[in-house]
């Protein structure tokens, strides 16, 4: 009860330090609770570090300020028990003196007279004043604890840190590793499946410009045809063996034209210096040429009627002698023909054109539009009974310089080849 009044009466204390206690003065006695006199224990102060100060600093600052204030308190409060002792006397005498008036109390000086009349309400405001600034000081002194105690492992902290950094680090050059190495597989299976599919691809492509040509797998090496349907420039045949030097030979050859006017040139053989070694043409209105060095020989043949036609003709240097056969049968012979002319080696032999230069400058005037077969030169002279022979498809007999077989014929610029039918077949066109 006495330390309830003591707490009370600090507030007129701190009033009549000013004017000082008159006598005959009239004292209020206010109950105050116990907890408003205690205080904190002081933490030693922190020498202060030149420079910028960092987060834990200044918030020790700030601790280390409001523990002076509350000290300052302290003092205060200590130097009111002080005075209080001093009044304890005066204190008896109010509770004797209660309901009483003290002599000269209208000429005295009230010092409570600014006081609320409920002392209750004022313990009340002093005690959450205190509780405020207690919750205050014991929250700033437990995050200044929890800094400390950081403050005081550094090193500690910043190791555990760099080795949680470092296996972070670990793991995400782990897990680049790993990305690299499946991108790198992803692209070398990538590159297998693109080479792959190129190679299924240019397979495709090639069997489909074998097919477009005419590159089947025929019945036998012989037999195919090699189409050229239009009169250009650019579709021809090429034979890839050459001729060497000769000095007679037969030429035979299937063949099917309905071309007007002339069906071209069913075969040239050109070498340097001579592009008109051999040729067999039929230009324009003109009959059947055979040109040998250039010279020329009219033949009375007649194949321009779309049918499948057996050609054969037979030449020899000596005297120039000349023989055609169509179908089997002698139509024309003839001599001076490029007389004692060897036919001359390593020249190039197309099948559809007439060459201006070795192997070149084709003119479309002077193409072949039809079909051809059977496609073989012997270098001697046959025997009429034998051309007759190949003619009724008797007997079958490749050429012993030039034999018509698959891979030894190439076509060019959209020309084809395709299957043919057996001989006899051939022959019901006849």
């Amino acid at each position: 009860m006495l330390a309830l009044l003591a707490a009370g009466v600090a507030l007129a204390v701190a009033a009549g330090a000013q004017d000082g206690p008159s006598p005959g003065s009239r004292f209020v006695c206010t109950a105050l609770p116990p907890e408003a006199a205690r205080a904190g224990c002081p933490l030693p102060a922190m020498p202060m570090q030149g420079g910028a100060l960092s987060p834990e600093e200044e918030l020790r600052a700030a601790v280390l300020q409001l523990r002076e204030t509350v000290v300052q308190q302290k003092e205060t409060l200590g130097a009111q028990r002080e005075a209080i002792r001093e009044l304890t006397g005066k204190l008896a005498r109010c509770e004797g003196l209660a309901g009483g008036k003290a002599p000269g109390r209208a000429a005295g000086k009230d010092t409570m007279g600014d006081l609320p009349r409920d002392p209750g309400h004022v313990v009340e405001q002093l005690s959450r004043s205190l509780q405020t600034l207690k919750d205050r000081l014991e929250s700033l002194e437990h995050q200044l604890r929890v800094n400390v105690s950081n403050a005081a492992l550094p090193s500690d902290f910043r190791e555990m840190l760099q080795q949680r950094l470092a296996e972070l680090e670990r793991q995400l050059l782990h897990k680049v590793a790993e990305l690299e190495d499946e991108k790198s597989l992803l692209h070398n299976e990538t590159s297998a499946h693109r080479q792959k599919t190129e190679s299924a691809l240019n397979a495709l492509l090639q069997r489909v410009t074998e097919l477009e040509r005419g590159n089947s797998a025929f019945k036998t090496p012989d037999a195919f045809k090699v189409s050229l349907p239009l009169r250009t420039n650019y579709l021809y045949g090429k034979i890839k063996k050459t001729l060497p030097e000769l000095f007679a030979f037969t030429i035979c050859l299937w063949l099917r034209s309905s071309a007007s006017p002339g069906i071209g040139t069913p075969f040239s053989y050109a070498v340097p210096g001579q592009a008109n070694e051999i040729v067999l043409i039929e230009w324009g209105n003109n009959p059947i040429e055979l040109l040998i060095n250039d010279k020329v020989a009219q033949l009375p043949l007649f194949v321009s009627d779309g049918k499948w036609h057996h050609i054969c003709v037979t030449w020899t240097t000596r005297d120039g002698m000349w023989e055609a056969f169509q179908d089997g049968e002698k139509l024309g012979t003839g001599e001076n023909l490029a007389p004692w002319h060897p036919i001359k080696p390593g020249g190039v032999l197309i099948l559809g054109q007439e060459q201006d230069t070795v192997g070149g400058r084709f003119d479309a005037t002077q193409a072949f539009v039809g079909e051809l077969s059977q496609f073989n030169i012997w270098d001697r002279v046959l025997r009429a009974q034998e051309i007759v022979n190949i003619a009724n498809c008797s007997t079958n007999m490749p050429g012993n310089i030039i034999p018509w077989v698959d891979n030894n014929v190439d076509v060019f610029g959209g020309a084809s080849k395709w299957p043919v039918e057996t001989c006899e077949e051939r022959l019901l066109d006849l």
